[in-house]
Order: structure tokens, then sequence, then C-alpha cells
């Protein structure tokens, strides 16, 4: 967190200072005004994390798609899939193979979503769009509308309502996905080229990147991701339903966003996404102790992303004018008698 104050106080990095200034701002106005109602409860702060785990999953997939300059709005309707079939294949056989069919059908339909828009060159938009719809009834008409109960212990412990050594494991997968994430994205050739595809995909394509690998496993991650949610969610309430992932749209989007992922690709953060997401968390136990009703919810989540917009293209034309002053004053400083 240290790293960026001196850039937020230089005015270099505003969007990648809001989403600490505002998660602290929050916390604080909650936790004055909410104080006699238990906002600051460790149980209270804890169902907050417990609650966001989920959505921290999606929004780390969401983070490499949206980096890549690619977009995946399935990831809900994958969710709610992964989540059944792990549950329906449980009732018949063993957690290990509930397990595979969950998280199998989450890369599956991540890589079919990669594919069409890798090989068949089709706007990730689009694609995801129908295949939001598609696999919505999908999950609709795999148990008939009706709740599979999960009642494997060692599964709802692994993946929900389990502890090591008094921390839930909720917290655990949270933690170990932002970790790996984190390292993937920061530290390995993949998410250099991620970042690359993202920031100029011809000049990557250029350059030696398969810019098309890459927008295939980006899209195949988010699936991934969206799988491992579902089985969290199943875990976590031990039943699994087709409204798992629906409402998590936009809580997903506006948490990449205002943590500091550009809208237009070639630059992200999984920490940002991780407090992003524990922003929206905050926001949503807060406004139900103030007593605010799902729509007032709803309405906060979209003011918000309109902010988290605003602020991204503010600075998308910030750095497109340093770029362009960059140029001309490299151009202007140069020694003429050296050649070009």
């Amino acid at each position: 967190m240290i790293r960026w104050l001196p850039a937020i106080a230089r005015g270099r990095d505003l969007q990648g200072g809001v989403i600490y200034a505002g998660f602290l701002a929050i916390f604080l106005f909650f936790a004055f005004t909410l104080h006699d109602d238990g906002f600051l409860t460790t149980r209270n702060l804890s169902n907050i994390v417990l609650q966001t785990a989920p959505a921290t999953l999606m929004a780390i997939g969401f983070v490499f798609v949206l980096s890549a300059g690619e977009i995946d709005l399935s990831f809900g309707s994958i969710t709610a899939v992964s989540a059944l079939s792990a549950a329906v294949v449980m009732q018949n056989h063993s957690m290990l193979f509930g397990i595979l069919a969950g998280l199998g059908a989450g890369l599956a339909i991540g890589f079919f979503n990669g594919a069409m828009v890798a090989w068949l060159r089709l706007p990730s938009f689009l694609v995801t769009l129908a295949t939001l719809g598609l696999f919505a009834g999908v999950a609709r008409s795999m148990t008939d509308l009706r709740s599979i109960p999960v009642i494997n212990d060692t599964f709802t412990g692994i993946f929900g309502s389990g502890s090591l050594f008094g921390v839930p494991s909720l917290i655990f997968w949270t933690l170990g996905a932002v970790i790996v994430g984190h390292l993937v994205y920061r530290e390995t050739p993949f998410g250099a080229h991620v970042i690359a595809t993202g920031d100029n995909a011809g000049a990557a394509q250029a350059s030696g990147i398969r810019v098309t690998r890459i927008r295939l496993l980006v899209l195949a991650i988010s699936g991934g991701c969206a799988g491992l949610a579902g089985l969290l969610y199943a875990g976590r309430l031990q039943a699994a339903k087709y409204t798992l992932g629906e409402s998590d749209l936009l809580t997903v989007i506006a948490a990449v966003i205002v943590g500091g992922t550009a809208l237009n690709g070639g630059k992200g953060t999984i920490i940002g996404a991780l407090f992003g997401s524990l922003l929206m968390g905050m926001l949503n136990n807060g406004l139900i102790l103030m007593g605010l009703a799902v729509s007032d919810q709803m309405i906060v989540r979209g003011l918000i992303i309109l902010v988290a917009v605003a602020i991204s293209l503010h600075e998308l034309k910030r750095s497109e004018m340093a770029r362009c002053f960059s140029m001309f004053s490299d151009g202007g400083t140069r020694d003429s008698s050296k050649p070009p």
C-alpha cells in the first residue's frame, strides 16, 4: 500500500489510489455510524470476508480478462453451472469426482468462450453475453429449478464451513487465490504478455507474443475462477441452486474497475481487485445494517461503477497526453548531429 502513496500525492495515479482511500473512508463512516449496530464486531467483519470470497475469486479471473483487452459477462452463469455440476455428481459419486465436475465445467465453458474469441475472432462482449444467457438456461434446466443439497461434510468443510487453526477455510481460499493470481500476473512472462496484449495487441503480436493464445487462456482462467467460486458457494451454503452468481456481475465489475484495472486493457492489479471486492462486501453489509433495501444497494453499486469508469477514462486521457508530450519532448531534444 505504501508504494502508491507518493504517486497519489503527485496526482499521477488517481485510479490506483481511489480504492485504498475509498476503502478507508467507507470503513470509518460505517464504523462511526453503525458502532452500536455491531459493524465492528469480529463476527461481522469476518462475515464480510466470507461472503465476498466467491466474488473475489471471480474478480481475479476478470482482472486477467480485462487486462488483455477482453470482457467476460458469463462468469455468473458459469458459477451456477459449476456448483450444480459438483452437487449433482456428488449425489452418486465421490467428493473428488464432484470437485472435478465443478472445476471442469468452469474451465470447459471458459475455454469455449476463449475459442470463440481467439480462433473465430468474435467480439468477447457478444460471445460472453450469449453464453451468459445460454448457461443461465442450462443451470435452470439441470435440476428443474430445484436446489440440490450438498451433504458431504468433507466437501463443505474444505470449501465452506470448515476452519484450520480457528481460521475459516474460505479465508485460506481467498488469500491463496490472491497470492497465486498476483504472482502469475506480476512475476511471470504470461502476466507480462497479458498486459502487453491489452496495451497494444498489434505491437505484442509483432514482438512475438502469441496474442491468440493469450486471449484463449485469459477467458479459460476466468472460467476456472468462476468454477472454483461455484464450489465455494456450494460449500458455504451446503447447497447448489441456479441463482448462484446471478447478482455478482455488477459486484465483480465494480470491484475490478474500482480496484484499478483499466477498462481499455494493459493495466490491472490483483490486490486492488481484492480490496474492491471487500469494499463492495462492506458496502452491502453496511447498507443492510442501516436498513436500506436491495434496490438501494443496487443504486449504490451503479453509482460506484459510474465513478470508477469516469476515473478510468480520466487516467486514460492523462496517460495519452503524457505519452504525446514525451514523444514531442524526445523529438525536440534529440541531437541533430545524430542520425534518427
